[in-house]
């Protein structure tokens, strides 16, 4: 099968810190795919060597077909990347960004509008971006990545500090480009943002890939459902049933709970159970 992201044990150390330790990764053209860690379990590393930002020590790494180390201007050809910290000139407006990139990238002029429409930035348009909220600044910045479609769009915590509405736009503005065959790789800190987006998602820490597979896959494997058991005048508690006779003996030993709730697992169990 060909993958339009080939990562095949990669590895990468600052001094004596090993931060990747042989990471595998295969994505295929048009899936979204979650990268989840810890801090510092290495997600940022991988997109910046993905995205030719970063030279790897050891192991090998394609992205629409091109060696990131040989070809790394194909590569940069192929993606986008939004990365963790807002780029985007601060004393331009909204729409002068835009249509900045539009020249540079030689694309007509109309995708700056289509782009502030579709991500609402349309009434502050005529703002200087300096006077943006985080929000808005995030929203401009994907908006140009996007001014030439990618084969591969690299997410590196995109919704990080959004309020819900923002946070809301970037997911769609995802799952349209997802459906028009663009490939994305996410990295983020929001578990529920990875069971929306992702089609796959694959847990990394202390710098190997150490889970992978669709959220439900990494549900039923790997976390229990939890039986969230309320008391009138103290804290809840949380027990995991992992067999049928632990939901009759939390009821015996919580006699006085005064509502009882049975769960599903979540990617946040998935998380807790899986990374240090």
């Amino acid at each position: 099968m060909a993958y339009t992201i080939e990562v095949d044990g990669l590895t990468k150390a600052f001094g004596d810190t090993r931060v990747l330790d042989g990471i595998d990764l295969h994505v295929e053209a048009g899936e979204v795919l979650a990268l989840l860690g810890p801090n510092g379990a290495g997600k940022t590393t991988t997109v910046r060597i993905l995205a030719t930002l970063l030279a790897p020590d050891g192991g090998t790494a394609r992205v629409a077909g091109h060696d990131v180390t040989r070809d790394a201007n194909a590569v940069r050809a192929a993606i986008s990347l939004t990365a963790q910290e807002a780029a985007v000139d601060l004393v331009l407006t909204g729409a002068e960004n835009l249509r900045m990139m539009a020249r540079l990238r030689g694309v007509k002029q109309t995708v700056a509008d289509e782009l502030l429409e579709r991500f609402d930035l349309v009434d502050a348009k005529d703002r200087r971006v300096e006077k943006y909220s985080g929000g808005m600044k995030r929203r401009l910045d994907l908006a140009m990545s996007l001014v030439v479609k990618p084969q591969v769009l690299f997410l590196d915590e995109p919704t990080t500090g959004l309020d819900p509405r923002s946070r809301r736009a970037v997911w769609e503005a995802v799952q349209t480009l997802a459906d028009e065959g663009v490939t994305v790789l996410l990295t983020t800190q929001y578990l529920e943002e990875a069971d929306r987006l992702a089609q796959r998602i694959a847990v990394i820490d202390g710098g190997r890939v150490i889970e992978e597979g669709t959220a439900q896959e990494l549900k039923a494997r790997l976390a229990s459902e939890v039986l969230e058991i309320h008391f009138a005048d103290k804290p809840s508690v949380r027990v995991p049933v992992n067999e049928p006779g632990d939901v009759r003996r939390a009821l015996d030993e919580h006699l006085d709970a005064e509502r009882i709730e049975l769960h599903q697992p979540s990617l946040d169990d998935v998380f807790l159970a899986v990374t240090r």
